[in-house]
């Protein structure tokens, strides 16, 4: 159960999706630190890669943290607040929905200890 291709890839996705969250809210705190560049986590493409070979393996998928290419102010900092928050709000609702699907998982499960 633990070790399937979905439940790995569930808890791989809340990895990524919890480090871009943490990332998201670093650029939101030096949105005024002059030379900043904003980083963006990228991971849903090993993600897709791990699930495609069936990789049961925790880890096979990895997040990375790349600096955001977007054009910078005069300052050398390219932080964006709109850009930050839009990303904020729909990496939250991944969160929510992959947590959702976990919890599913762990209350089928609990159904069946109840009902042997």
């Amino acid at each position: 159960m633990f070790d399937s291709v979905t439940f790995v890839a569930m808890n791989s996705a809340l990895d990524g999706l919890a480090m871009r969250q943490r990332v998201i809210a670093d650029n939101i705190a030096n949105i005024q630190t002059p030379g900043f560049l904003a980083g963006r986590v990228s991971f849903e493409a090993s993600l897709a890669e791990a699930v495609s070979s069936g990789s049961r393996r925790t880890g096979a998928a990895t997040a990375q943290v790349d600096r955001s290419l977007e054009p910078t102010r005069l300052d050398g900092n390219n932080v964006n607040l709109d850009t930050e928050t839009l990303l904020n709000v729909d990496t939250n609702l991944r969160y929510q929905l992959a947590t959702q699907a976990v919890s599913g998982t762990f209350s089928k499960m609990r159904s069946a200890m109840r009902s042997a």
